[in-house]
Order: C-alpha cells, then structure tokens, then sequence
C-alpha cells in the first residue's frame, strides 16, 4: 500500500505524527508533505521536531514542489489523508485551487477516484466551512473531524489520539489494535 500524508496548520499535528508512527510500524509506503504552518505547529503543539516527523516518511516533499510524483495521477497511490485539514486547505481542495502541493495531490485523488480523508480540526464552523465540506463529500472525499470518541473508555491523551488514527486507518482496511472496537453491550 502508498499513502499520501499531509499535515496542514491546523491545529492537531499530533494526529499527523501518529497516523505516520503507526504506517510506519506497518511498514506502509508513506509520502510526506508539510505545509509551512504545519511545520510551525510541530514546534508549537509538540516535543517533536520536523525532522523526527519527516524521518517517519518513505519520502519527503516541500509543499512548494509542483514536479513531486504525487502531483500527477500517473503516479499510483491508494489515497491520501490530510491530517489535521486546516480549513485554509479544505477551502483550496473543494475550489480545486491546486495552489500547493497538498491541494494539487488531493485533487489528484478527487479526479483518479482514489480514496481521500480529510481530518479538519477547527470548531466553531461557519456555513462557509460546512459548504466546503459538502461539496467535498459529494466527491469521492471522506470527511472525518477530529472529533473524539468515548465508547472505548479513553484513560488518556494517547487514547483519543489513537482512536482517531484508528478510524482514519479502518477508511483504508488496514487493519489495527489502536482502539477497543463497540460490542455493544
């Protein structure tokens, strides 16, 4: 499997980070952009450092790099995920601005069919956030808020994290032990 992963500058990095830790222990061919506040919110939000985050990663590639494989859908991935989705990138994916790298890949995923996640991490949200949202769903997107889940029982920061990377990596079938799945009863 190849995945395309990006960290925007919305806060919430920390799910980005996971989400590579745990491709990595999967060995799952991962490729990397950070957009610049992405980058800052590493510093911000984390004790990581952006070349802890980038050495996650099979490759690496600046935001700002249009020839990048993964700007054409010539290069094959299974999907991508933005994590965190700053409402800055949601807006240039749903207009198909393909002003960075980031937007040009999602778009890329949009037009080829291939499965795209979207994590936005921002509350409140206007009309304008739930339009771009809406129209993203409409597409072959997958619109899945950091919004954290409590059936699991959570006993920690590290608990809600994995939940989330959990249900974005079930979007892929790949299989985990990041949470406690519902039984119901």
């Amino acid at each position: 499997m190849r995945l395309v992963v990006a960290i925007t500058g919305a806060s919430g990095v920390i799910y980005g980070i996971r989400t590579l830790e745990v491709l990595k222990r999967l060995k799952i061919d991962t490729h990397l952009i950070i957009t610049e506040w992405g980058g800052k919110n590493i510093k911000i939000e984390t004790d990581s450092t952006a070349d802890y985050v980038k050495s996650l990663a099979t490759r690496y590639y600046e935001d700002d790099n249009m020839a990048a494989p993964v700007s054409s859908g010539s290069f094959k991935v299974d999907g991508m995920i933005v994590i965190p989705c700053s409402t800055k990138t949601l807006a240039s994916i749903a207009n198909a601005f393909d002003d960075s790298l980031v937007s040009r890949a999602a778009g890329v995923c949009i037009k080829e069919q291939r499965k795209l996640v979207l994590v936005p991490r921002e509350t409140p949200l206007s009309k304008i956030h739930l339009k771009n949202m809406t129209k993203l769903a409409s597409t072959s997107a997958v619109i899945l808020p950091a919004m954290p889940g409590f059936y699991h029982r959570p006993k920690t920061m590290d608990d809600l994290i994995n939940h989330l990377v959990g249900k974005v990596l079930d979007q892929f079938n790949i299989d985990h032990s990041l949470f406690k799945r519902w039984s119901g009863g």
